[in-house]
Parts: structure tokens; sequence; C-alpha cells
């Protein structure tokens, strides 16, 4: 399945970059090492990779930073962010700014790999839907269209702008209409994850997305609260 995957990792730390890099080798990975932020985000937008392993802490440009950047310019591959246990704040704001996961130093190499694994799945299973069929890569719901393929939204016609986990909720919402998920539901299966104390996550990227295609995000017509449980999307 993940055979033959490109994988930056942006991290200054010599010892440990190599130590990553022989450990990625061994599961038939490609990868490309990077030691300075400037230099890494640069390859992130000049070189396709799917994904990005990403230090906080580097020299000319922060991880923060980086992955800011890359989801301003619309460049959403999957990075999984390397933190310290003190820096609760920036795992919080790379989770905000669309990093798919973290991994808190220091980490165990089994862990870090089980987690790549698992950002990997996630994404077959958003880009194929549970069976698998075409039909899943573009749904229109009323006024709604989502295509995965391109990773665009449209109401009415009119494009809406998504980050990269605006979008991944929404896909997951509209494909299974009706479910009720809770939000560690919804953290587990578009963040991957399900960390206590990280379901604000969930309601501020519900919160934004019901501003951007809402046309009363109060008295929503799409993604629905349901008190005391959690949200589903609208049944069609």
């Amino acid at each position: 399945m993940d055979m033959g995957k490109n994988i930056l990792v942006v991290e200054d730390n010599g010892d440990l970059a190599d130590l990553l890099e022989i450990h990625l080798k061994d599961q038939s990975w490609h990868v490309e090492l990077c030691a300075h932020g400037r230099q890494g985000y640069k390859k992130a937008v000049n070189t396709v990779y799917d994904m990005i392993i990403l230090d906080i802490m580097l020299p000319g440009m922060d991880g923060i930073e980086i992955l800011k950047k890359l989801r301003q310019n619309n460049i959403l591959t999957p990075v999984l962010m390397l933190t310290s246990k003190s820096s609760e704040i920036d795992r919080i704001l790379g989770l905000e700014l669309g990093a798919d996961d973290y991994v808190t130093k220091p980490f165990s190499i089994r862990e870090l790999i089980a987690r790549i694994k698992a950002i990997f799945r996630r994404i077959e299973t958003l880009g194929s839907g549970n069976s698998g069929e075409k039909s899943h890569l573009k749904l229109i719901v009323d006024d709604l269209m989502i295509d995965f393929e391109k990773r665009t939204v449209r109401i009415k016609e009119k494009s809406i702008d998504l980050t990269a986990k605006e979008f991944d909720l929404l896909y997951f919402f509209a494909k299974h209409p009706g479910r009720v998920f809770n939000r560690t539901q919804l953290l587990d299966k578009v963040w991957g994850y399900g960390h206590d104390g990280y379901e604000h996550t969930v309601n501020s990227n519900i919160n934004r997305l019901r501003s951007k295609i809402e046309t009363n995000p109060a008295q929503p017509d799409y993604i629905l609260t349901v008190w005391g449980v959690g949200y589903k999307f609208k049944e069609n």
C-alpha cells in the first residue's frame, strides 16, 4: 500500500534526521532530508511529496510558519509535526492550521511509523470511499458540490475557499449523511488521533465550515448539531 512513498523530513537535529532516514527507508519509502526551515519550505513548494515530517523548532523558518504558508498556498501535502513535550500551544496551532498529526519528542520509531501509515490509510479511505466506488469522488447535495479529486467545493456554482482540514471534514460528513459523530470520533476519523483535550479543534473547524457553506450558520442546513451527542450531515 505504501510502497514508493516520497517523504520530506525537515529536521535540524542531524542524528535524529539520520535515524529517521534509516527507518523510513526500511519501509521502502523514499526519503529526502533538509535541516533548514526556508530550504524545507522551498522543497515542499517545488516538489511533490506524499508526506512532510516537520519539526517545529527550525533555523530560518519554524515549522508552524512553514505549515501556515503551505496551507495558504493550497499545498495539501500531509504534514506530521514533531513537537516537544512542553509546546502545547504549538501542537494546538499546528492542528488548527491543518497538520494531519503530531508526535511528541521523545518518541519511539515504531509509534512514528504507525502514525505515518495511519495518515496514508486515512487519505486512501477519504479518496476511495468505503466501497471504493468512483461516485464517492464527487458529491452533490442540494446546492453543495464537493469534488474530492480537485479538492474543490462550490455552493450555487460559487467556489468556496476551504482549508485542507475543513475540506476533509466536510467530505467525511457528506459521505455519511444522517450518521451522528461525536467530537472524539471526528478527531479519529478526520485528524487521526483521539487525544482528550483537542475536541475544541473539531468545534472551531465546524464553526468555520458553517460560516463558509451555510446561508445562516446559526441555523445550518448541512452540518447539524445533535445536542448532547455530536454532529451529523443532513440526510439526502
